[in-house]
C-alpha cells in the first residue's frame, strides 16, 4: 500500500504532459523559491530518512544540488520563523534585520527588499502563502495571493501562550493542562481522541474550505499559466505554512503512516536538562504541544502527523513543478527549495525550533536549474538566507553592499569549494549562543554560564558534550574567542564574557 502510494505521488512529478513547445527564452532566467515552515534537514527520504515519503523532494535532490549544512542564523523572538523571514527578505544578519524590520516603510527600506530588487531589474514578482514579516507583502511583490499569517488564527501564537501562562500563575493550584486549547498537551494515552489532524471542523489549515497547502499550489499554477504567455522573467516566492503545527493533512496522507512504525530519535529524552535555562519552558507554545515529561507515544504521534503534513506538501510541490514543465519555462528556471529553520520533534526532549541544536537550526536546502549539477551533495556551510543573494547572482544582478549573505551558486556549480563564512554563528534571545567551525560546535547558555562542545563529525546527534575533556580546553578557548568576534561583527548586544572569564585569563 505504502509503495503504491509512493509511486502514485512520484508520478505527479515525472509523468506530466510533454512540455509545450518552448517559448522564446528570456534573457534572464526565472526563479522559483519554495519555502516550507518547520521542516528539519532530516525529513527527506532521499537524504537518509527511510520512514518518510517525499517522492517530489527526492526528485529535486536527484535533479539538483543539495547543501547538507544549511543554517538559520537565529532569532530575537520565540517566533523563529519571523526572524528567519525578515533576514531573507532584507538580506541582513539577525540583529541588524531586527533593527531594519522596524523601519520597513521609512528610508526607502521597502525598495531594498528581495522582491523589489528583482522587480527593479525587470522581473515580474509574485508571492503567495505564509508571510509573517512586518513589511506589507503587497509592497514587496508586484502580485500577491492568499497572504497567510504565521499560523491559523484558531491556534495560539507564542505571545498568547505567554499571556495565558502569566494569568495561570496567579491562580492557586492551577495546572498548565487546564488552559491548553484543543491540539495541545497530547496525547495523554493511546486512547486520547481530543484531536484529529484530519478533522476539518478544527479549522486550522482548512479555514476557507481547502487546505492551505493546496490553495498555495493552485495559486502558483495560476500564476505560471499566466507567466507562460509572457517574455518577462518571473520570481515566485511560494511559502507553505506546513508542516508547522497544527500538522493537519487529508486522511489519505495520514493513513500512509502508523504510529507503531515511527521510530524514536536517538537523542530522545523525557526532558532536556537545561530547557528552562534556555527559554524552552512550559509557556513556550511549541513545547506545550506535547505533555511533560515526553513520552515515546507522544513523540511518535507528533512525528506521524509531521511526516503526513510533509508528504502532503511534497505532493503540492510536485504539481507545481509539473506545471512549470508543461509551461515550457522549466529549461530556463532555477528552483531553490528550503525551510525557515528546522524542528526538534522529540530530539533532546524538545519539540520546537527554539534551540541551537542542529535539528532546530538546519533545514533542507536544494537548488536545481539548467546548469546545476544533478544528484550532487555539498557539505559546505551556508545560511538558508543565502538564497536571496543566490537569486541575485542567477539574475545577473550585482549584490548591493548592504546584503550580508552570499551566493552559493558557484559552490553548487563546483567552481568554488569553500564556504564564504569562516564559521557559522547562531543566537536565540539572550539565552543561547553558538559557533560551528571545523566540525565542532560550541554552545553557550549565558543565564547559567554553561558551555557545551560537540564533535559533529563523531557525534552528529549532539549527544556527547566533550567540554570537560582536558584535550579540548584550547579548542574551547579558541572557539569562544571566535564567537565573541562574530558577536561584534553581527552587532550582537549580548556580553557573554563572564561565561568563560576564568578560561580566557589562563
Amino acid at each position: 500500500m505504502k509503495i503504491t502510494l509512493y509511486i502514485l505521488l512520484f508520478s505527479v512529478f515525472i509523468s506530466c504532459e510533454s512540455e509545450s513547445k518552448t517559448a522564446s527564452q528570456n534573457s534572464k532566467p526565472n526563479i522559483v523559491f519554495i519555502f516550507t515552515d518547520d521542516q528539519t534537514y532530516s525529513s527527506i527520504h532521499a537524504l537518509g530518512n527511510s520512514e518518510i515519503i517525499t517522492p517530489n523532494m527526492d526528485a529535486m535532490v536527484h535533479e539538483g544540488t543539495t547543501f547538507t549544512n544549511a543554517y538559520n542564523m537565529g532569532s530575537w523572538s520565540g517566533a523563529v520563523c519571523a526572524a528567519s523571514r525578515a533576514m531573507i527578505i532584507s538580506g541582513r544578519s539577525v540583529w541588524r534585520a531586527n533593527t531594519f524590520r522596524k523601519n520597513w516603510i521609512a528610508n526607502d527600506s521597502i525598495d531594498k527588499t528581495w522582491g523589489k530588487l528583482l522587480e527593479s531589474n525587470g522581473y515580474e514578482t509574485y508571492m503567495t502563502g505564509k508571510w509573517h514579516v512586518d513589511a506589507p507583502a503587497q509592497k514587496v511583490f508586484m502580485h500577491t495571493a492568499h497572504i497567510r499569517p504565521g499560523m491559523p488564527n484558531d491556534a495560539w501564537d507564542h505571545e498568547t501562550m505567554v499571556a495565558k501562562f502569566d494569568s495561570l500563575s496567579k491562580i492557586t493550584n492551577a495546572k498548565s493542562a487546564d488552559i491548553m486549547p484543543n491540539g495541545y498537551n497530547r496525547p495523554l494515552s493511546i486512547n486520547d481522541t481530543t484531536w484529529s489532524p484530519t478533522n476539518t471542523a478544527h479549522g486550522g489549515y482548512w479555514q476557507g474550505g481547502k487546505h492551505w497547502s493546496e490553495v498555495l499550489k493552485d495559486d502558483a499554477i495560476g500564476f505560471i499559466n499566466k507567466a507562460k504567455e509572457s517574455e518577462k522573467p518571473f520570481f515566485m516566492y511560494l511559502a507553505f505554512n506546513a508542516p508547522h503545527d497544527p500538522r493537519q493533512a487529508p486522511p489519505e496522507y495520514q493513513n500512509m503512516y502508523a504510529i507503531e512504525e515511527m521510530s524514536v530519535p536517538k537523542s530522545f529524552m523525557p526532558e532536556y536538562t537545561y530547557r528552562h535555562d534556555i527559554a524552552n519552558g512550559d509557556n513556550l507554545r511549541d513545547e506545550a504541544l506535547a505533555p511533560f515529561p515526553r513520552t515515546q507515544l507522544a513523540i511518535k504521534t507528533h512525528t506521524k502527523e509531521y511526516y503526513a503534513s510533509i508528504t502532503h506538501v511534497d505532493a503540492q510541490i510536485g504539481k507545481i513543478i509539473a506545471s512549470l514543465k508543461k509551461s515550457g519555462k522549466m529549461n530556463n528556471t532555477y528552483i531553490i527549495f528550503t525551510a525557515d529553520h528546522g524542528l526538534a520533534m522529540g530530539r533532546h526532549g524538545l519539540l520546537g525550533k527554539q534551540s541551537l541544536f542542529e535539528h532546530s537550526i538546519r533545514p533542507p536546502m536544494i537548488i536545481l536549474g539548467p546548469d546545476i549539477p544533478k544528484n550532487k551533495k555539498s557539505n559546505v556551510d551556508v545560511y538558508l538566507q543565502d538564497a536571496m543573494a543566490t537569486s541575485l547572482d542567477i539574475a545577473g544582478i550585482e549584490k548591493p553592499s548592504y546584503i550580508e549573505y552570499h551566493s552559493f551558486l558557484d559552490i553548487a556549480k563546483g567552481k568554488e569549494t569553500k564556504s564564504k563564512y569562516g564559521a557559522i554563528y547562531g543566537a536565540y534571545l539572550d539565552v543561547q549562543r553558538m559557533i560551528r567551525k571545523d566540525g565542532y560546535k560550541l554552545m553557550v547558555f549565558p543565564k547559567i554560564k554553561k558551555i557545551l562542545l560537540f564533535d559533529l563529525n563523531a557525534d552528529p546527534e549532539e549527544m556527547n558534550d566533550i567540554s570537560n575533556l582536558a584535550e579540548q580546553q584550547e579548542r574551547i578557548k579558541s572557539l569562544f574567542l571566535d564567537l565573541q568576534q562574530l558577536q561584534q561583527e553581527m552587532d550582537d548586544p549580548l556580553d557573554i564574557t563572564d561565561c568563560y572569564t576564568t578560561n580566557l585569563t589562563d
